[in-house]
């Protein structure tokens, strides 16, 4: 691991539990001796992602994730290794130890990272001020108009910028350098003058999952050719698509409660407006796009997500891509119809936390809702439309998750056209299945490992996973011809030498994340379960593992041997390659009867 004493590592993996850390991420069920949940890393129905206390990692019995606590962290989060281990630090009361390993352009990213967020907590705390100063009255009449009240104002630590130039003042005199200013995000440079870059505007932090001020929203507060709403650019330590508005208190939300669905919408005074009525389990795209990040950071906390764009048709047509998005990552999508032309601010104000809920007890699965999109596309009045409209939708119902399921859908495509039950089944029954939208998630594996292989991974997880029959073995006895299996083989001879138990946290550490290695060694935790370690059908596999690896390895050097008695020309030479050759021959033989008895 980069820069970090292993010593050190150890200690502060003994300092946390994986199943109490992984359980602030998703839902865990305790079966047996390990806990198991839905995997967070591809999309299943049936949990196959299992975290072993006792030995202190997950892994996927579908995809092969696996990893310690610290490569949990750093998945859930999408932190780099260093931030990851100083975050956990923090949760362990541990002092992040200075490395000496850290070469230059490390520290200096991280000088700039920390320089940066000091920057933005220090400008969070600038716009604050300025909102408490008695000079910010226009601001002041924008949130008393907007009926938000003051604890929801201090809870998003909202913020008033007065004019252009103050902001970029006050940096320069705490100290911080001209060119980290702008690289921050907070500040432009106009004909040569450092400007605020959200000079007049209503102030939106935005915070990410660790509580830190990584950006600014801001709203102009009367009519102006600028946009309405605006965020700062992205910097070290924002990226618009890893980001979701709100995701802050909402993590904090779950720490007091279950968290069974999360509305999005897609603004900030949308987000504001429901959380001061109540509905906090509430977050905004902020205008963008859906991205697989966002839909993976949702998932940290919810399997359902409700989408509350606007009432706008046209508009909830165009998102129709990202809402793929979000059930591509294996969330239930539901879409929240709005009156038409309505923001859910405006339902909040126009009828209530009550109207609102309405809304959102009439959601509609998306594949619903795309029918209901798709049929507004035409005029099924007008014969050609309607058919168009069928065999669209036809293509459309075929890609919904069970027979059940399009058995409902025809029933209602049928009773909206007129259409027999029993052709719109025959049409569907000949439709092509569409291909859904791909994700980048990491999809269940195929295993085309050969027999020997398969015994010496079968061998190794034995020694790991302490099965009664490897007491009496020799591990130095066996033949391990895959570099991985050598190199747990050293492992578990070490810690038998020195009468210390193995910590299985400590054999990710021996191995680069994404690597060849790394995955073989997953293939290796695939026997995790503990089940294929009992009885006399895995003992018998066992001790016919250890002769197949002995028997492979003498073929592989009575292979050897035979080319060079084919490449020498000394008969002395070619006379001694054949003695061993017979040696291992009558080695072999006596495995082969040992094997028998």
């Amino acid at each position: 691991m980069p820069g970090l004493d292993q010593d050190f590592l150890r200690t502060l993996k003994d300092k946390l539990n994986i199943v109490d850390v992984a359980s602030g991420y998703f839902s865990l069920e305790k079966r047996g001796t390990n806990y198991w949940a839905c995997c967070p890393f591809h999309h299943e129905k049936t949990a196959s992602f299992s975290v072993n206390e006792s030995g202190q990692f997950y892994h996927c019995f579908g995809c092969g994730a696996s990893g310690d606590v610290i490569k949990l962290v750093s998945e859930m989060e999408s932190l780099d290794f260093m931030d990851t281990v100083k975050l956990l630090c923090e949760r362990a009361g541990l002092q992040m130890p200075q490395t000496a390993a850290d070469n230059r352009r490390t520290a200096e990213n991280k000088r700039r990272r920390d320089t940066i967020l000091k920057i933005m907590n220090d400008c969070a705390h600038f716009y604050l001020d300025n909102l408490n100063s008695g000079k910010a009255d226009a601001h002041i009449q924008y949130i008393l108009n907007r009926r938000i009240p003051s604890g929801v104002v201090r809870s998003f630590g909202l913020g008033a910028s007065l004019n252009f130039y103050d902001l970029p003042a006050f940096l320069l005199r705490k100290g911080y350098s001209k060119q980290d200013i702008l690289d921050s995000g907070t500040v432009n440079e106009v004909d040569g003058r450092l400007v605020d870059a959200q000079g007049g505007r209503l102030i939106f932090p935005i915070i990410n999952a660790l509580d830190e001020v990584v950006a600014f929203g801001g709203r102009v507060l009367k009519k102006t050719d600028f946009a309405k709403y605006k965020n700062t650019k992205e910097t070290v330590v924002f990226n618009k698509s890893k980001t979701l508005y709100n995701i802050n208190l909402l993590k904090k939300l779950k720490r007091s409660q279950t968290i069974k669905e999360v509305i999005m919408v897609e603004g900030y005074m949308d987000t504001i407006s429901l959380y001061s009525s109540g509905f906090k389990n509430v977050v905004a795209s902020m205008g963008t796009s859906l991205t697989q990040d966002q839909a993976r950071l949702i998932k940290r906390y919810t399997d359902t997500v409700l989408i509350s764009y606007d009432g706008d048709a046209a508009g909830q047509k165009a998102n129709l891509r990202g809402l793929d998005i979000l059930k591509g990552e294996g969330l239930n999508v539901k879409v929240v119809p709005l009156p038409e032309g309505l923001d859910p601010d405006d339902v909040i104000k126009q009828q209530g936390a009550e109207g609102y809920q309405k809304c959102l007890d009439v959601a509609m699965p998306l594949i619903d809702y795309k029918l209901l999109i798709l049929e507004r596309s035409f005029d099924l009045t007008k014969t050609e439309d309607k058919r168009r409209y069928v065999a669209e939708a036809i293509r459309l119902i075929k890609t919904a998750d069970s027979a059940a399921e399009q058995e409902d859908l025809l029933k209602k495509l049928r009773d909206k056209t007129g259409y027999t039950y029993e052709s719109l089944n025959r049409d569907l029954a000949s439709a092509p299945s569409q291909l859904e939208i791909k994700s980048d998630k990491r999809e269940e594996r195929a295993d085309n490992a050969t027999a020997s292989l398969k015994a010496s991974r079968f061998v190794i997880a034995s020694y790991l996973f302490g099965a009664d029959y490897t007491k009496d073995t020799d591990i130095r006895e066996i033949p391990f011809t895959n570099d991985i299996h050598a190199i747990l083989a050293k492992y578990i001879l070490s810690k038998r030498l020195m009468e210390e138990r193995i910590h299985l946290s400590e054999i990710f550490e021996f191995f680069e994340e994404n690597s060849p290695e790394y995955e073989e060694l997953s293939r290796i935790l695939d026997y995790s379960d503990g089940a294929g370690f009992s009885g006399e059908v895995a003992e018998k596999y066992f001790f016919d593992s250890i002769i197949k690896l002995k028997k492979d390895f003498i073929d592989g050097e009575i292979s050897e041997l035979s080319q060079k008695i084919s490449a020498v020309p000394d008969i002395g030479e070619r006379k001694s390659y054949a003695e061993r050759i017979n040696e291992l021959l009558k080695q072999k033989e006596k495995l082969k009867h040992g094997a028998q008895s």
